[in-house]
Protein backbone atom coordinates (compact mmCIF):
# COMPACT_ATOMS: atom_id res chain seq x y z
CA UNK A 1 0.00 0.00 0.00
CA UNK A 2 2.71 2.46 0.78
CA UNK A 3 6.77 2.44 0.04
CA UNK A 4 8.60 -0.11 1.78
CA UNK A 5 11.72 0.64 4.14
CA UNK A 6 12.64 -3.14 5.13
CA UNK A 7 15.77 -1.75 7.27
CA UNK A 8 13.96 0.30 9.40
CA UNK A 9 10.83 -2.50 9.72
CA UNK A 10 13.56 -5.32 10.86
CA UNK A 11 14.99 -2.85 13.49
CA UNK A 12 11.38 -2.44 14.69
CA UNK A 13 10.52 -5.95 15.16
CA UNK A 14 14.20 -6.45 16.59
CA UNK A 15 13.49 -3.93 19.53
CA UNK A 16 9.79 -5.46 19.98
CA UNK A 17 11.34 -8.43 20.67
CA UNK A 18 13.57 -7.21 23.10
CA UNK A 19 10.84 -5.31 24.57
CA UNK A 20 8.17 -7.57 24.92
CA UNK A 21 11.00 -10.38 26.64
CA UNK A 22 12.44 -7.80 28.98
CA UNK A 23 9.00 -7.47 30.27
CA UNK A 24 7.51 -10.45 30.08
CA UNK A 25 4.72 -9.71 26.93
CA UNK A 26 2.55 -6.68 26.82
CA UNK A 27 -0.53 -6.74 28.77
CA UNK A 28 -2.12 -3.98 31.12
CA UNK A 29 -4.32 -2.58 28.38
CA UNK A 30 -7.11 -2.20 31.07
CA UNK A 31 -9.61 0.52 31.15
CA UNK A 32 -9.96 2.31 34.42
CA UNK A 33 -13.05 2.24 36.69
CA UNK A 34 -14.71 5.83 36.80
CA UNK A 35 -12.66 8.26 38.96
CA UNK A 36 -14.85 9.64 42.63
CA UNK A 37 -14.12 13.29 41.54
CA UNK A 38 -16.38 15.00 38.87
CA UNK A 39 -14.83 15.16 35.14
CA UNK A 40 -14.72 17.95 32.98
CA UNK A 41 -17.85 16.81 30.94
CA UNK A 42 -20.09 16.82 34.48
CA UNK A 43 -20.96 13.10 34.98
CA UNK A 44 -19.03 9.50 35.11
CA UNK A 45 -19.04 7.34 31.84
CA UNK A 46 -17.22 4.07 30.70
CA UNK A 47 -16.32 4.86 27.18
CA UNK A 48 -16.59 1.92 24.19
CA UNK A 49 -15.27 2.49 20.93
CA UNK A 50 -15.88 0.62 18.17
CA UNK A 51 -14.11 1.83 14.04
CA UNK A 52 -10.73 2.12 12.33
CA UNK A 53 -7.66 3.82 12.91
CA UNK A 54 -9.50 7.30 13.13
CA UNK A 55 -10.34 5.64 16.47
CA UNK A 56 -7.33 3.03 17.77
CA UNK A 57 -6.12 3.68 20.57
CA UNK A 58 -3.30 1.67 20.19
CA UNK A 59 -4.20 -2.46 18.96
CA UNK A 60 -0.68 -2.17 17.72
CA UNK A 61 1.71 -0.26 19.93
CA UNK A 62 3.34 -3.26 21.41
CA UNK A 63 5.19 -3.25 17.50
CA UNK A 64 4.65 0.32 16.67
CA UNK A 65 5.72 1.81 19.91
CA UNK A 66 9.51 0.64 19.06
CA UNK A 67 9.98 3.76 16.99
CA UNK A 68 7.37 5.73 18.78
CA UNK A 69 4.62 5.36 17.58
CA UNK A 70 1.55 3.76 18.42
CA UNK A 71 -1.51 5.14 17.06
CA UNK A 72 -2.55 6.65 14.08
CA UNK A 73 -1.53 10.16 14.46
CA UNK A 74 1.74 12.41 15.66
CA UNK A 75 2.54 10.12 18.65
CA UNK A 76 2.63 10.55 21.40
CA UNK A 77 -0.56 12.03 21.05
CA UNK A 78 -3.85 11.13 21.34
CA UNK A 79 -6.69 10.40 19.44
CA UNK A 80 -10.24 11.88 19.42
CA UNK A 81 -11.68 8.75 21.96
CA UNK A 82 -9.14 9.16 23.96
CA UNK A 83 -9.94 12.59 24.62
CA UNK A 84 -13.79 11.97 24.97
CA UNK A 85 -12.83 9.25 27.88
CA UNK A 86 -11.10 11.56 29.71
CA UNK A 87 -13.55 14.07 29.60
CA UNK A 88 -16.28 11.62 30.96
CA UNK A 89 -13.43 10.32 33.64
CA UNK A 90 -12.71 7.28 31.83
CA UNK A 91 -9.13 5.81 30.49
CA UNK A 92 -9.48 4.33 26.99
CA UNK A 93 -7.19 1.03 26.64
CA UNK A 94 -7.40 -1.21 23.32
CA UNK A 95 -9.30 -4.19 23.50
CA UNK A 96 -7.04 -6.03 21.41
CA UNK A 97 -3.40 -5.83 21.25
CA UNK A 98 -1.26 -7.39 18.31
CA UNK A 99 1.97 -9.40 19.45
CA UNK A 100 5.52 -9.76 17.17
CA UNK A 101 3.85 -12.97 15.26
CA UNK A 102 0.97 -11.12 14.37
CA UNK A 103 -1.38 -12.24 16.46
CA UNK A 104 -3.92 -10.68 18.38
CA UNK A 105 -4.47 -11.02 21.85
CA UNK A 106 -7.65 -9.54 24.20
CA UNK A 107 -6.80 -7.61 26.76
CA UNK A 108 -8.89 -5.65 29.60
CA UNK A 109 -9.35 -2.16 27.37
CA UNK A 110 -12.95 -1.52 25.44
CA UNK A 111 -11.21 0.17 22.63
CA UNK A 112 -12.38 -2.02 19.89
CA UNK A 113 -11.28 0.10 17.08
CA UNK A 114 -8.59 -1.08 14.88
CA UNK A 115 -6.30 0.49 12.26
CA UNK A 116 -7.28 -1.13 8.76
CA UNK A 117 -11.08 -2.13 9.59
CA UNK A 118 -13.85 -2.13 6.99
CA UNK A 119 -17.53 -2.36 8.81
CA UNK A 120 -17.47 -6.15 7.41
CA UNK A 121 -14.91 -6.87 5.05
CA UNK A 122 -12.43 -9.39 6.39
CA UNK A 123 -8.80 -8.29 6.76
CA UNK A 124 -7.70 -10.61 4.26
CA UNK A 125 -9.74 -9.02 1.58
CA UNK A 126 -7.85 -5.56 1.60
CA UNK A 127 -3.67 -4.59 1.42
CA UNK A 128 -2.90 -2.02 4.62
CA UNK A 129 0.31 -2.08 5.80
CA UNK A 130 0.06 -5.90 5.32
CA UNK A 131 3.98 -6.44 5.96
CA UNK A 132 4.06 -4.14 9.30
CA UNK A 133 0.50 -5.19 10.75
CA UNK A 134 -0.53 -8.52 8.85
CA UNK A 135 -4.14 -9.19 7.91
CA UNK A 136 -5.52 -9.43 11.48
CA UNK A 137 -7.66 -6.06 12.17
CA UNK A 138 -11.00 -7.01 13.01
CA UNK A 139 -14.22 -5.41 10.91
CA UNK A 140 -16.34 -3.60 12.44
CA UNK A 141 -19.37 -6.38 13.15
CA UNK A 142 -16.36 -8.55 14.55
CA UNK A 143 -15.22 -6.13 17.23
CA UNK A 144 -18.73 -6.24 18.20
CA UNK A 145 -19.91 -9.57 18.04
CA UNK A 146 -16.09 -9.94 20.47
CA UNK A 147 -17.79 -7.15 22.91
CA UNK A 148 -20.66 -9.08 23.15
CA UNK A 149 -19.38 -11.85 23.87
CA UNK A 150 -16.84 -10.90 26.49
CA UNK A 151 -19.12 -8.72 28.32
CA UNK A 152 -22.60 -10.10 27.10
CA UNK A 153 -24.53 -6.69 26.62
CA UNK A 154 -23.87 -2.78 27.07
CA UNK A 155 -25.35 -0.46 29.96
CA UNK A 156 -26.66 2.58 30.68
CA UNK A 157 -23.86 3.85 32.26
CA UNK A 158 -21.23 3.97 29.04
CA UNK A 159 -20.82 5.81 25.85
CA UNK A 160 -20.24 3.95 22.63
CA UNK A 161 -18.29 5.49 20.54
CA UNK A 162 -18.91 4.24 16.75
CA UNK A 163 -16.92 5.77 13.52
CA UNK A 164 -16.43 3.40 10.50
CA UNK A 165 -16.57 3.62 6.79
CA UNK A 166 -13.69 5.39 5.68
CA UNK A 167 -11.89 2.08 4.75
CA UNK A 168 -14.69 1.14 2.42
CA UNK A 169 -14.89 4.23 1.17
CA UNK A 170 -11.05 3.83 0.28
CA UNK A 171 -11.40 0.62 -1.06
CA UNK A 172 -14.46 0.66 -3.72
CA UNK A 173 -13.02 1.89 -6.51
CA UNK A 174 -14.51 3.96 -9.03
CA UNK A 175 -18.19 5.40 -9.89
CA UNK A 176 -20.42 4.08 -10.56
CA UNK A 177 -19.48 0.60 -10.20
CA UNK A 178 -18.24 1.31 -6.51
CA UNK A 179 -21.63 2.39 -5.77
CA UNK A 180 -23.04 -1.44 -4.08
CA UNK A 181 -19.73 -1.90 -2.30
CA UNK A 182 -20.61 1.37 -0.29
CA UNK A 183 -23.87 1.17 -0.13
CA UNK A 184 -23.94 -2.08 1.39
CA UNK A 185 -21.09 -1.64 3.90
CA UNK A 186 -23.10 1.44 4.85
CA UNK A 187 -26.45 -0.25 5.67
CA UNK A 188 -24.42 -3.10 7.51
CA UNK A 189 -23.35 -0.61 9.62
CA UNK A 190 -26.69 0.41 10.35
CA UNK A 191 -27.84 -2.75 11.29
CA UNK A 192 -24.47 -3.23 13.44
CA UNK A 193 -25.23 -0.19 15.40
CA UNK A 194 -29.22 -1.32 15.63
CA UNK A 195 -27.54 -4.35 17.21
CA UNK A 196 -25.45 -2.33 19.58
CA UNK A 197 -29.14 -0.65 20.78
CA UNK A 198 -30.63 -3.54 21.09
CA UNK A 199 -28.19 -5.03 23.17
CA UNK A 200 -29.00 -1.96 25.92
CA UNK A 201 -26.53 0.35 24.41
CA UNK A 202 -28.37 3.79 25.73
CA UNK A 203 -25.55 6.33 24.79
CA UNK A 204 -24.64 5.75 20.95
CA UNK A 205 -22.67 7.68 19.54
CA UNK A 206 -22.65 7.79 15.37
CA UNK A 207 -20.15 9.42 13.23
CA UNK A 208 -20.40 9.86 9.92
CA UNK A 209 -17.51 9.43 7.20
CA UNK A 210 -15.55 12.33 6.39
CA UNK A 211 -15.10 13.86 3.38
CA UNK A 212 -12.22 11.80 2.35
CA UNK A 213 -11.89 13.54 -0.99
CA UNK A 214 -10.16 16.21 1.13
CA UNK A 215 -7.58 14.63 2.60
CA UNK A 216 -4.15 14.34 0.95
CA UNK A 217 -5.24 11.59 -0.41
CA UNK A 218 -8.23 12.52 -2.21
CA UNK A 219 -6.35 15.59 -3.34
CA UNK A 220 -3.51 13.69 -4.85
CA UNK A 221 -5.84 11.72 -7.47
CA UNK A 222 -6.09 12.34 -10.84
CA UNK A 223 -9.46 13.42 -10.25
CA UNK A 224 -8.49 15.67 -7.22
CA UNK A 225 -10.70 13.93 -4.86
CA UNK A 226 -14.16 14.13 -6.74
CA UNK A 227 -14.67 10.27 -6.77
CA UNK A 228 -13.57 10.04 -2.92
CA UNK A 229 -15.89 12.97 -1.96
CA UNK A 230 -18.72 11.06 -3.96
CA UNK A 231 -18.30 8.03 -2.35
CA UNK A 232 -18.26 9.52 1.11
CA UNK A 233 -21.77 11.58 0.77
CA UNK A 234 -23.16 8.51 -0.65
CA UNK A 235 -21.75 6.87 2.68
CA UNK A 236 -23.26 8.98 4.96
CA UNK A 237 -26.89 9.21 2.92
CA UNK A 238 -27.45 5.46 2.94
CA UNK A 239 -26.46 5.57 6.50
CA UNK A 240 -28.93 7.91 7.51
CA UNK A 241 -31.50 5.70 5.65
CA UNK A 242 -30.39 2.84 6.83
CA UNK A 243 -30.59 4.18 10.85
CA UNK A 244 -34.46 5.23 9.80
CA UNK A 245 -34.73 1.57 8.32
CA UNK A 246 -33.74 -0.87 11.76
CA UNK A 247 -35.43 2.13 13.68
CA UNK A 248 -32.48 3.94 15.48
CA UNK A 249 -32.00 7.12 14.32
CA UNK A 250 -33.93 8.59 16.86
CA UNK A 251 -32.00 6.42 19.46
CA UNK A 252 -28.55 7.33 18.79
CA UNK A 253 -26.24 10.88 18.68
CA UNK A 254 -25.22 11.61 15.08
CA UNK A 255 -22.07 13.15 14.53
CA UNK A 256 -21.57 14.89 11.47
CA UNK A 257 -17.70 14.95 10.87
CA UNK A 258 -18.28 15.37 6.90
CA UNK A 259 -19.65 19.26 7.15
CA UNK A 260 -17.19 19.61 10.73
CA UNK A 261 -14.41 18.91 8.19
CA UNK A 262 -15.38 20.55 5.83
CA UNK A 263 -15.58 23.72 8.08
CA UNK A 264 -12.03 23.34 9.53
CA UNK A 265 -10.54 23.36 6.08
CA UNK A 266 -12.07 25.84 5.14
CA UNK A 267 -11.15 28.12 8.04
CA UNK A 268 -8.05 26.67 9.22
CA UNK A 269 -5.91 29.51 10.30
CA UNK A 270 -8.60 30.39 12.64
CA UNK A 271 -8.78 26.89 13.91
CA UNK A 272 -5.18 26.88 14.91
CA UNK A 273 -3.16 25.55 12.05
CA UNK A 274 -0.70 26.66 9.68
CA UNK A 275 -0.95 23.94 6.77
CA UNK A 276 -4.41 22.32 5.92
CA UNK A 277 -5.05 19.54 3.69
CA UNK A 278 -2.09 20.21 1.77
CA UNK A 279 0.71 18.67 3.38
CA UNK A 280 1.79 16.52 6.29
CA UNK A 281 3.11 16.50 9.37
CA UNK A 282 4.93 13.42 9.15
CA UNK A 283 7.73 13.48 7.06
CA UNK A 284 7.55 10.40 4.19
CA UNK A 285 11.28 10.57 4.29
CA UNK A 286 11.18 9.69 7.56
CA UNK A 287 8.65 7.92 8.93
CA UNK A 288 8.67 4.24 8.03
CA UNK A 289 6.21 2.96 5.44
CA UNK A 290 4.92 6.90 5.02
CA UNK A 291 2.21 5.70 8.08
CA UNK A 292 1.22 8.05 11.24
CA UNK A 293 1.22 4.69 13.01
CA UNK A 294 4.93 4.94 12.89
CA UNK A 295 5.68 8.58 13.27
CA UNK A 296 6.94 10.18 16.10
CA UNK A 297 8.73 13.78 16.78
CA UNK A 298 11.96 12.83 15.34
CA UNK A 299 9.87 12.39 11.90
CA UNK A 300 7.92 15.67 11.85
CA UNK A 301 8.79 18.10 9.37
CA UNK A 302 8.86 20.36 12.47
CA UNK A 303 9.07 20.29 15.59
CA UNK A 304 5.93 21.32 16.25
CA UNK A 305 3.82 19.87 13.21
CA UNK A 306 1.47 18.10 15.63
CA UNK A 307 -0.04 21.27 16.11
CA UNK A 308 0.20 23.44 12.80
CA UNK A 309 -0.87 20.49 10.53
CA UNK A 310 -4.26 19.27 9.62
CA UNK A 311 -2.77 16.03 8.60
CA UNK A 312 -0.55 13.34 9.81
CA UNK A 313 0.13 11.59 7.22
CA UNK A 314 -2.19 11.46 3.95
CA UNK A 315 -5.26 10.45 5.46
CA UNK A 316 -4.92 11.15 9.26
CA UNK A 317 -5.35 13.77 11.60
CA UNK A 318 -2.53 15.14 13.65
CA UNK A 319 -2.61 15.65 17.75
CA UNK A 320 -4.56 19.19 17.25
CA UNK A 321 -7.35 17.96 14.57
CA UNK A 322 -8.00 15.32 17.03
CA UNK A 323 -8.25 17.37 19.90
CA UNK A 324 -10.42 20.04 18.07
CA UNK A 325 -12.67 16.86 16.89
CA UNK A 326 -13.30 15.88 20.26
CA UNK A 327 -14.26 19.16 21.22
CA UNK A 328 -16.87 18.71 18.62
CA UNK A 329 -18.02 15.65 19.82
CA UNK A 330 -18.39 16.78 23.29
CA UNK A 331 -20.40 20.03 22.26
CA UNK A 332 -22.99 17.38 21.03
CA UNK A 333 -23.53 15.12 23.28
CA UNK A 334 -23.69 18.04 25.96
CA UNK A 335 -26.83 19.55 23.61
CA UNK A 336 -27.75 15.94 23.72
CA UNK A 337 -28.33 16.27 27.89
CA UNK A 338 -24.60 14.22 28.44
CA UNK A 339 -22.49 16.33 30.71
CA UNK A 340 -22.04 20.23 29.41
Amino acid sequence: MRGRNDTVRAAIFAVAISLLTACGGHGGDSSSGSPAATPAGGINLQIVSFGDSLSDVGTYAPLASAVGGGRFTTNPGQVWTQNVAQYYGDTLKAAYTIDITHKLTAQSGLGYAEGGATVATPANQSDFLTSVIGNIEMPVNQQVSSYLSAHGSFNSNQLVLVWAGANDVLRAGQLPAAAPTVQTAANTLAQVIGQIVQNGGAHVVVVNVPNVGLSPTGLAASDGGANLTQLSQLFNDTLNTGLQTVGVQSKVIQVDAYTWLNGIIANFQANGFAVSNTGQACDPKKTPDNTSLLCSPPTYVTSNADQTYMFADDLHPTTHLHSLFAQFVEQQLAKSGLGH
